[in-house]
């Protein structure tokens, strides 16, 4: 009686591999990016900025990604679409 192997997965492991890179890459083009690194308040003062400036509802404005560095400095990524269509 022959002994069940499964299919060797590497073809499906590149397609999926392609497939999320390509999602990746489109994904990336939609967005408009600022980072900076400021005091805390003036972290605070300039994402207030770009909620006020971008309404989250309309721009999907959000902070993207945020670290404390030393000196009280935060280092942060800002993200938003480009319109509001």
């Amino acid at each position: 009686m022959a002994k069940y192997t499964s299919p060797p997965l590497d073809g499906l492991k590149r397609r999926i591999t392609r497939h999320r890179q390509e999602k990746a890459g489109r994904m990336e083009g939609y967005f408009v990016r600022e980072t900076y690194r400021l005091s805390r308040e003036e972290a605070r003062q300039k994402a207030r900025e770009w909620f006020d400036a971008f309404p989250k509802a309309a721009y999907w404005t959000e902070v993207e990604s945020w670290r404390q560095l030393e000196g009280d400095q935060i280092e942060f990524t800002m993200r938003r679409l480009p319109t509001s269509d």
